[in-house]
């Protein structure tokens, strides 16, 4: 038995990255997965076939609502209903700095995608988890939420606070009909987006000896921790955020220099 079995996922950036670890693990959890996303996601879905499970490539861009009902109601087409709303599709662009030198255009960028693509995807996906008799809505915000950085992302920053207050108001609206909302809130993870941050041993290091665990998370942790969230054993939680960042909020000092 799966711990999604005849549940339906609609997961947002799943093309690549850690929404693609995400899609992997919930197909081969029970779940049939919906790999939404604006480049092509015909390399998750075969993956998930060869694996045995069942998997459907719906084109969307997050940021346009139009293309996001297209896409909730290709998925319900196709499987009948929509049980999980796992809003993973982000970005973190390299122009986003601190107050001064964050543009207009990357504060607007990542807006767009970070918390109008999020909101989106919940305000069209909404009606197919009520259709449904209730489900699990997993927003991705960051441990950013919770705290500041000197190494600022100002633009990137802001908009996980966001997702993270969107997410309790919608937890709490929805509550009883059904609905459950959470915010899922990971530390660094060694992904593609992380490692341009990464070009030499001194910024790996600015960064790492934060970390208590003296190591940058994986994609498959992160995956672990939305399943959780996505299935019934979460069913008491809502309105919350889930912390995967190796101990960073909970630290003031770290036992020493990064590994």
């Amino acid at each position: 038995m799966g711990r999604l079995d005849d549940k339906v996922a609609f997961i947002t950036g799943a093309a690549g990255g850690l929404g693609r670890v995400a899609a992997e693990l919930f197909a081969a959890e029970g779940a049939r997965v919906a790999v939404v996303d604006r480049d092509d996601a015909g390399p998750t879905v075969d993956a998930i076939g060869r694996a045995g499970g069942e998997a459907l490539a719906v084109a969307c861009d997050v940021t346009d609502g139009e293309s996001v009902q297209r896409a909730v109601d290709e998925t319900v087409a196709a499987f009948g209903a929509i049980h999980v709303l796992y809003n993973n599709a982000g970005v973190s662009l390299a122009d986003d700095g601190d107050t001064l030198a964050t543009d207009e255009a990357t504060w607007d960028a990542t807006m767009d995608v970070n918390v109008k693509g999020v909101w989106l995807c919940c305000k069209h996906g909404l009606p197919a988890l009520l259709d449904a008799g209730g489900g699990s809505i997993v927003n991705v915000a960051s441990f950013v939420a919770h705290m500041g950085a000197a190494t600022p992302q100002l633009a990137y920053t802001t908009s996980k606070g966001a997702v993270l207050a969107m997410t309790r108001e919608i937890a709490v609206t929805h509550a009883r009909q059904g609905i459950r909302a959470n915010a899922l809130c990971p530390g660094p993870v060694m992904t593609p987006l992380l490692a341009k941050y990464m070009a030499d041993d001194a910024a790996r290091h600015r960064r790492l000896v934060h970390i208590p665990i003296g190591r940058f998370g994986e994609a498959i942790e992160v995956a672990r921790g939305a399943l959780f969230l996505a299935s019934d054993e979460s069913s008491l939680m809502t309105g919350q955020s889930l912390i995967l960042d190796g101990g960073i909020t909970a630290a003031y000092t770290t036992p020493g220099r990064s590994p």
